[in-house]
């Protein structure tokens, strides 16, 4: 039984966020991709469009998300679900850390507005 121990998450920075990665192909799993996002006071995470869907549930803290230029401020408990093609920004405006769970296919891509493309090693 794979059994992910959180001294045995990944813990990956990018864009002023960290993601704590549990469930993905070098853990074992075959299909989907779990993490931990922790998205510090004050962080507004770049707008980017995502290639699967993602499921962004928010455990604790409160956040602005835009979502197609739709902008919605979530509480804990919230989920928001990442359509693929959507146009997806993240801003906490708040002074406490935010904290997700999020999760979605292998193989996720995200690319910026300036078109880079990203393959986010705790979604692969």
């Amino acid at each position: 039984m794979p059994v992910v121990r959180p001294s045995e998450a990944v813990t990956h920075e990018i864009h002023g966020a960290r993601f704590v990665s549990h469930a993905a192909p070098r853990t074992g799993s075959r299909e989907l991709c779990a993490w931990r996002g922790e998205i510090p006071a004050g962080t507004k995470a770049p707008t980017h469009t995502v290639s699967r869907e993602e499921i962004f549930h928010l455990l604790d803290g409160e956040l602005l998300v835009t979502l197609d230029g739709r902008t919605e401020r979530i509480l804990a408990g919230d989920t928001v679900i990442v359509t693929p093609g959507a146009a997806f920004g993240v801003e906490n405006p708040t002074g406490h850390t935010a904290v997700t769970w999020v999760t979605t296919t292998i193989g996720l891509e995200a690319e910026l507005a300036d078109g880079t493309r990203l393959s986010p090693p705790w979604a692969n």
